[in-house]
């Protein structure tokens, strides 16, 4: 593409763009929806409000085990909604579900309940926008998709780079167009400083906190603190670790762009090799290596150190025959090989559309108009009763790899995952770690 026919269609691009998002304003005016959140954390607030932005809502029920965190999110919620009604609150998602019977639910609890209460929520009927990943294990995550396939339900997952403005546009001026060349290998990679290494002292539950229904089905743990905010995430109990939480939108990102499904194979090896952990115990480095027909996708991350391109300190390259492509939640810059010029893309705010972003405490500013949009494609496939962009089943893969890769490091071999067999071939070890014990009453869910 030269540089003219480029520009031409950069500027009908935007153009398009500024269209779409533009439109996004009026989805108020839409068919209303019964809207019930489970988890009104951060996150779990960030999606309903992004949510609210583009359909017309009646918020019917809220859950958390956090009794003020609940209350504190009933009266933001309520005011932001403009609900007269005080929106009902619950300790068991499980009786909100029962008494609302919500038509879309928001997950926006920690990873090891996202199967489950995913699963319970389309047996009750609702559509779900579930936070990645999806399961802590692969056969949880087997289980969500067949529960949603059999109930005939939506589910989004919150992989929304798919939705994400100048993504979209570089997978369409580079990838589908055929600019990047044949793609042979792909580098994922984050270089945050974000393993928290922590060592509270052991202490009482606070009165309004329910501990033990938030460890639910995961090991429990000596309480030694609010869990809130990321603390969670320090502990394989409750997650995949880094793995699971920013390998799956980088991979899930490169899936998307270059049309690709199970890797053949997964490798992987790490650890925690930076320092005192504290409590932690999730790997602080880690490699693990993606295999696909002509094509490997190698994931690496630090929580030390420096970037090895301060520009993308998380992010993907993809590295193409006529040129490489590089992304991240804040740019892409496309670099052809030999002559011709750089191609910049910068993150997309939508300031002006929705001014209320400016006034929301803790918002990640530059994730809003992907989470809108991916909200919006969200409802467009309930009412076409089609697939979303981020359909559950392709949420299932990017999750699973990311499990699998923690699986072969702590293995210390290679692994294949037969997903019509929910087996590892040849490897009854591995087969057996794809489903994690659950803690009582609770019972794991099968396919």
């Amino acid at each position: 593409m030269d540089r003219r026919s480029f520009l031409r269609h950069a500027s009908a691009i935007a153009a398009l763009s500024t269209l779409q998002q533009t439109g996004l304003a009026q989805w108020g005016s839409g068919p209303r929806r019964r809207v019930a959140l489970i988890g009104t954390g951060w996150y779990g607030k960030s999606d309903l409000f992004r949510l609210m932005q583009v359909a017309a809502v009646d918020v019917v029920g809220l859950c958390d085990v956090d009794r003020q965190q609940l209350e504190g999110a009933q009266a933001l919620i309520q005011a932001r909604a403009g609900q007269t009604n005080t929106i009902p609150g619950y300790k068991d998602y499980r009786t909100l579900l029962k008494e609302q019977k919500p038509d879309i639910v928001l997950i926006g609890t920690p990873d090891h309940w996202h199967a489950l209460q995913a699963i319970d929520a389309v047996k009750s009927g609702a559509h779900v926008y579930l936070q990645k990943p999806i399961s802590v294990d692969v056969i949880e995550g087997e289980a969500v998709v067949a529960a949603a396939r059999k109930h005939g339900r939506v589910i989004q997952v919150g992989t929304q780079r798919r939705s994400t403005p100048h993504l979209m546009e570089a997978k369409r001026l580079f990838i589908d167009s055929g600019a990047i060349g044949k793609v042979h290998h792909a580098e994922m990679f984050c270089y945050y400083h974000m393993r928290r290494n922590a060592t509270p002292p052991i202490q009482p539950v606070p009165e309004s906190f329910d501990y033990d229904m938030w460890t639910g089905p995961a090991p429990l743990r000596p309480f030694d603190g609010m869990p809130h905010r990321g603390w969670w995430r320090a502990f394989m109990e409750y997650g995949n670790g880094i793995m699971g939480d920013m390998c799956i939108h980088m991979y899930d990102t490169v899936r998307w762009m270059l049309g690709l499904g199970w890797p053949t194979q997964i490798s992987s090896s790490g650890g925690i090799y930076g320092g005192d952990p504290g409590r932690s115990n999730i790997a602080d480095t880690q490699t693990a290596v993606f295999e696909h027909p002509g094509l490997t996708c190698v994931w690496q991350h630090r929580t030390w150190g420096t970037p090895a391109d301060p520009e993308y300190p998380w992010g993907f390259k993809i590295y193409g025959e006529k040129g490489t492509l590089c992304g991240s939640t804040m740019r892409y810059d496309f670099i052809p090989v030999g002559k011709g010029d750089r191609v910049r893309g910068d993150v997309v705010y939508e300031r002006e559309q929705f001014p209320e972003d400016l006034k929301e405490k803790d918002i990640e500013l530059h994730a809003a108009p992907a989470t809108r949009k991916h909200m919006q494609d969200f409802l467009e496939a309930i009412d076409r009763k089609g697939h979303p962009t981020a359909d559950i089943g392709e949420g299932h893969i990017s999750t699973a790899s990311c499990i699998l890769a923690n699986l072969s490091m702590q293995l210390g071999r290679p692994l294949s995952y037969d997903p019509k067999q929910r087996i590892i071939p040849g490897d009854k070890e591995a087969t057996k770690l794809l489903r994690r014990p659950y803690r009582g009453p609770w019972i794991h869910p099968e396919p």
